[in-house]
């Protein structure tokens, strides 16, 4: 791991453990070990956005989901996350999100959560192959819709990024109804519209789900179906690439045969759940029972 990446890390967690107190950028660059100005600086060209706007965003991100999920009182919950007032708090919340604090809590429709990048360090591939457990269980899901956002020619998460831009995952993580944590697929073939992607980001919700979605999103109706759901073991957030491949080798060398089962994606999409190094890489594939 370079100086550079460290000290952006370092922030990171900084800001993550303090979200709730004042921070300042002297704590920031005291945190990275360099001076403010070179502090932010190396902070804004790794994630794009400067310390200070990084922090509000997250805060108010984080002050949505308490209003939606809560029943704390909304004044409360913006001196919980450093706003002075009622009023400069539902100011910054209606300029990120488009409503008040109060609409929200009445309608909770789908926002654009902000969900940090968290840089991560890439190691160099191993030419040794670590022989991981692999858990694996069957899984039934009722018929459910999802919300998805489609791409356009994406086969895989940094190709789908890369064409709609990373926000996708908050808009998904704010469904008050979603009943699991969004996904991405990869659809059947006779679920691809032409000119869109065979990946997609989304999330499971009840049929009877009607809100409104943003702009792009829209509802794919799934019928019941059996899964097979691979898990690794934990590993490092750094390697998490390497263990997205590990698994995703050894569910091609898997034969649910042996267990009464073949994989079919004709009618149900695949999915991965994000890579979280403490529980390590899950994916599942559709099966039919022999």
């Amino acid at each position: 791991m370079n100086d550079t990446t460290r000290a952006v890390i370092a922030m990171q967690d900084y800001i993550e453990a303090h979200l709730n107190e004042p921070i300042t950028l002297v704590q920031l660059a005291r945190a990275a070990g360099y001076s403010p100005y070179h502090a932010a600086h190396l902070f804004s060209s790794a994630l794009g956005i400067s310390p200070l706007r990084y922090i509000r965003r997250l805060r108010l991100s984080q002050a949505a989901q308490a209003i939606r999920d809560q029943g704390e009182a909304i004044l409360q919950i913006a001196f919980d996350f450093q706003f002075d007032s009622h009023e400069g708090f539902t100011k910054a919340f209606a300029k990120q999100f488009g409503m008040s604090p109060r609409e929200y809590r009445r309608d909770t429709p789908a926002i654009a959560l902000f969900r940090p990048y968290r840089l991560l360090t890439r190691k160099e591939e191993s030419t040794t192959m670590k022989n991981n457990t692999v858990f694996v269980q069957l899984v039934q899901r009722p018929r459910r819709k999802a919300v998805i956002l489609r791409g356009k020619k994406a086969d895989e998460y940094f190709a789908y990024c890369e064409e709609v831009g990373c926000d996708v995952w908050g808009v998904l993580c704010s469904i008050k109804e979603a009943l699991n944590e969004p996904m991405g697929m990869w659809l059947p073939e006779k679920m691809i519209k032409p000119g869109t992607s065979r990946y997609v980001q989304g999330v499971e919700v009840p049929m009877e789900y009607q809100k409104p979605l943003p702009e792009g999103f829209e509802f794919l109706e799934l019928e019941p179906c059996t899964y097979m759901v691979f898990q690794g073991e934990p590993y490092d957030d750094e390697n998490f690439e390497s263990e997205i491949v590990a698994i995703q080798e050894s569910i091609q060398r898997y034969h649910p045969e042996s267990v009464g089962y073949r994989f079919d994606d004709t009618d149900a999409p695949m999915y991965q759940l994000e890579p979280r190094g403490e529980r390590g890489y899950i994916e599942a594939r559709p099966v039919t029972k022999i």
